[in-house]
């Protein structure tokens, strides 16, 4: 298995550089890591007393790194997850917080695991995360990743602004759609015709 600090530097890449998007929630972000995140640990690089824009822009991709690290590996304790399952939560904990995590969980309800969906990683969702694990070794990382691509075409259902991420200008697979398959084998990807009958809706 691949260490942590590459699949975090592969999180960096996909996340790309600096962007301050309208749309995003995020707000401005560089490798990932938004001001909101900035703010909220204290990154203050210019120590000029405030995190603003400009903090943003002087991220390093190493100390992006480090905080997703350090703030969504680590301590939300992604690590104590069955390893297969690492890379796709904790790349979905650096795009979506804790819904990765309640994602995780909703699944592990469908599959008749009893847990409790608050969005946190404690001894309970771990044992069950472990079972499915035991009952499903060759399905669950796809049934998870097959659950943060339906997380992100429902949050395009409800918010016209975010269909974008979902699905390019050229109307194909968007950014969030192909992230998600990045941990889905290709067996269920979308095909262009299904893919395009699920978006059907937003013409």
């Amino acid at each position: 298995m691949i260490s942590v600090r590459e699949i975090a530097e592969q999180i960096v890449a996909r996340e790309g550089g600096f962007v301050n998007d309208p749309d995003d929630p995020g707000g401005a972000t560089n490798f990932g890591v938004t001001i909101h995140t900035m703010r909220r640990l204290g990154v203050d690089l210019n120590r000029d007393g405030q995190v603003d824009i400009r903090d943003v822009k002087a991220l390093s991709r190493r100390q992006a790194v480090d905080i997703f690290i350090k703030h969504y590996f680590e301590k939300p304790l992604i690590g104590d997850l069955p390893d297969a399952l690492q890379p796709s939560v904790f790349d979905m904990y650096v795009n979506a917080g804790s819904n990765a995590i309640r994602i995780l969980q909703q699944l592990l309800r469908t599959m008749g695991i009893k847990v409790t969906v608050d969005g946190v990683l404690g001894p309970q969702t771990l044992s069950a995360a472990r079972q499915a694990m035991a009952a499903a070794p060759d399905h669950l990382v796809d049934a998870y990743g097959i659950a943060r691509r339906n997380y992100y075409f429902r949050l395009a259902d409800q918010r016209l602004a975010s269909r974008k991420y979902a699905r390019n200008r050229a109307g194909g697979k968007g950014g969030w759609i192909r992230r998600a398959e990045e941990f889905i084998a290709p067996a269920y990807h979308l095909s262009t015709e299904a893919f395009q009958q699920r978006v059907s809706a937003w013409d």
